[in-house]
């Protein structure tokens, strides 16, 4: 079936240079996006596809240390002990 689309000028730019590059035509091109858009499982908003999702940390309770009597020199060295152990436990080491 044939049918006519208005494609923003940057986009049929893009998709022209990638059909060029993959040495496909735009047509094959443009059917196989489709069809793969189609096939997505996860329904994004157009609008916040290109948003950050924010990073989650898990809860693990409050820290049984007093940070306001730490310096950074000793933020720094406990981070450096986790970095440690945890290398040492994916060697088997430990």
């Amino acid at each position: 079936m044939r049918t006519s689309l208005d494609f923003p000028d940057a986009l049929f730019k893009h998709l022209k240079t990638r059909a060029a590059q993959e040495g496909r035509t735009l047509r094959d091109l443009v059917i196989e996006l489709v069809e793969r858009g189609l096939t997505a499982r996860e329904v994004v908003d157009p609008q916040k596809r290109f948003e950050a999702r924010p990073l989650i940390i898990p809860n693990r309770g409050p820290l049984p240390l007093d940070l306001s009597k730490l310096t950074n020199a000793d933020l720094y060295e406990l981070i450096n002990e986790e970095d440690d152990e945890r290398t040492i436990k994916l060697l088997g080491r430990g």
